[in-house]
């Protein structure tokens, strides 16, 4: 983890250089500074040691996360990065068709595994889809509300325990328009659930959000 404090508008000005400035929208260092925010705020909640780029067991196979957290040898949290800045008709039902089966995977393997979504969404490029009678932004938005609150005993596959839909507004630079305390919340309901399921860690009490 760098020896500096990661603020949150500091990723996404990173994300917006990479993919937009620099017309690298596919390029793996664009959610670098995300992933590196995410290892930092798990930190500061209890969860010291994140890794970024961690190969999680999976049902199927193996399958990269962003950032993930271990105990005992095992992964108990991971974190999945997703940036929705063009194509939204092609690209809003393929993230939530790879979601379910990206979580399924993991959870098949790990039940008790604690799973978080963050996706950034450039609201300029938003629109209306007639088809689903709302825009791209709602539909994913409400997509990831129906997939998301996964708590035990009720282990069902395919939903995650939290998730972050950060929107922004890349048309002239990188401003942020969801409030940071809408991911800030997600860290929160993570760790808490990973302390709830692991409960010989030792972590600070963490309200679950």
């Amino acid at each position: 983890m760098p020896s500096s404090k990661i603020s949150f508008k500091n990723a996404i000005a990173q994300l917006h250089q990479t993919a937009v400035a620099q017309q690298a929208s596919t390029s793996t260092l664009r959610l670098k500074a995300l992933a590196e925010y995410c290892v930092q705020e798990l930190a500061e909640r209890g969860l010291p040691g994140a890794e970024v780029d961690a190969s999680i067991p999976g049902a199927g196979r193996p399958k990269e996360w962003d950032v993930a957290w271990q105990h005992d040898k095992k992964y108990r949290l991971a974190i999945s990065l997703k940036s929705i800045l063009r194509n939204l008709g092609g690209t809003v039902p393929n993230r939530i068709d790879d979601m379910i089966g990206e979580v399924a995977n993991a959870q098949m393997y790990s039940p008790e595994i604690v799973l978080g979504y963050v996706m950034v969404f450039d609201i300029s490029q938003d629109s209306f889809s007639p088809k689903h009678g709302s825009t791209w932004a709602d539909l994913l938005r409400s997509r990831l509300e129906r997939l998301t609150g996964r708590r035990s005993p009720f282990w069902s596959t395919g939903m995650i325990e939290a998730f972050a839909f950060i929107e922004v507004d890349f048309s002239h630079g990188a401003k942020i328009i969801t409030p940071e305390d809408h991911i800030l919340r997600m860290f929160d309901t993570l760790v808490a659930q990973v302390q709830t399921r692991n409960p010989g860690i030792g972590m600070p009490e963490v309200p679950d959000g």
